[in-house]
C-alpha cells in the first residue's frame, strides 16, 4: 500500500488484513452461489477454483510420474508432448469436462517436463521450457476468454440490482475489511 503519509507499519498490518479477508476466496474465479457450486471446492475454509484445482493436481502428479520413471528416450516427452499441444488446441474453443481439459492435457504436461528433465540433456531442458511457454500461451488464452458465466445469464437475480447472492460473503467481507482498515487510518494512521 503507497498512500503518502501513511505509518508502514499501518500499511503492513492493513495488507495483511486484506490478505486474509479475501483469502478464502481468492482462488475460487466463481460465484459462490449455487448454480456455480460444482465449480468451486472447499478445502477448510478456503475455496478453490474445481479446473486449478485439477490442473494444479494434474501437473503435480504428472511431474512426480514423469521424474519417478527410469530416463525414456527424448522421442517420448517429445511425442507427448506434441500430443498434449494438440489436445489443447482441440480443447480451446470447446468446454469440455474439467477431467478432460484441465486434468489431462496438465499430467501430460508434467510428466512431459518429468520425463524430459530426468536425464539431464540439453534437448530435454529445451523440451521442458518449450512445453513450459505452451503452458503459458494456454493460460494467457484462457484468462482471454475468461470464466464460464453462461449460469449468470439465466440467473433471475441478474437484473435486481443488487450484489448477486453468489458474491454476498465477498461483498459482507470487503465492507468489513474496509469499515475497519478505515478506523484504523482515522485513529492515527497519519506519520
Amino acid at each position: 500500500m503507497t498512500r503518502p503519509g501513511l505509518d508502514p507499519a499501518l500499511a503492513r498490518k492493513i495488507d495483511r488484513l486484506a490478505r486474509r479477508a479475501h483469502a478464502f476466496h481468492r482462488f475460487a474465479h466463481h460465484p459462490l452461489c449455487g448454480a456455480y457450486r460444482g465449480e468451486v471446492v472447499a478445502l477448510g475454509r478456503w475455496r478453490l477454483c474445481r479446473g486449478c484445482l485439477l490442473g494444479g493436481a494434474g501437473l503435480g502428479a504428472g511431474l512426480v510420474l514423469g521424474g519417478a520413471l527410469p530416463p525414456l528416450p527424448l522421442a517420448v516427452p517429445a511425442a507427448l508432448a506434441a500430443l498434449g499441444a494438440a489436445w489443447a488446441a482441440a480443447l480451446a474453443r470447446l468446454r469440455p469436462p474439467k477431467l478432460l481439459s484441465r486434468l489431462l492435457p496438465a499430467a501430460l504436461a508434467g510428466f512431459t517436463v518429468g520425463a524430459a528433465l530426468r536425464p539431464g540433456r540439453v534437448g530435454g531442458f529445451l523440451l521442458a521450457a518449450g512445453v513450459a511457454g505452451i503452458l503459458a500461451l494456454y493460460l494467457r488464452a484462457y484468462r482471454r476468454r475468461g470464466p464460464h458465466r453462461e449460469a449468470c445469464a439465466a440467473c433471475p437475480e441478474r437484473d435486481l440490482g443488487t450484489a448477486c447472492s453468489g458474491y454476498r460473503a465477498q461483498v459482507r467481507r470487503e465492507r468489513a475489511f474496509s469499515r475497519l482498515a478505515s478506523r484504523w487510518i482515522a485513529r492515527g494512521g497519519k506519520a
